[in-house]
């Protein structure tokens, strides 16, 4: 099984938010669908922009802390490294 830490955002350089899953496409349709009240919710963080792929949770965990810690401008370089576009991510999914 996959774990997935992935970051989302509003729009170009708004709005982050990074999380962590075993099913991305679902978890992203959530954020997308504003199945649950909360921050993805309030700030209408919907597209995603960036993940990576781990074969532990242990490990993906830990790297969502890690990113958490980050400066901000280290992760829109992340981004930006991954997706220069800032595109949406989620038709790329396979199951979406």
């Amino acid at each position: 099984m996959a774990y997935f830490v992935y970051m989302m955002a509003s729009r170009r350089h708004g709005t982050l938010y990074i999380g962590v899953t075993n099913n991305l496409a679902r978890r992203v349709y959530e954020h997308r669908t504003k199945a649950q009240d909360g921050f993805t919710a309030r700030y209408d963080v919907a597209r995603l922009v960036w993940y990576e792929a781990y074969e532990s949770i242990n490990e993906a965990i830990a790297r969502e802390k890690d990113l958490k810690r980050w400066r901000r401008d280290w992760k829109l370089k992340l981004v930006e490294d991954f997706n220069p576009g800032w595109s949406d991510l989620y038709s790329t999914l396979a199951g979406f």
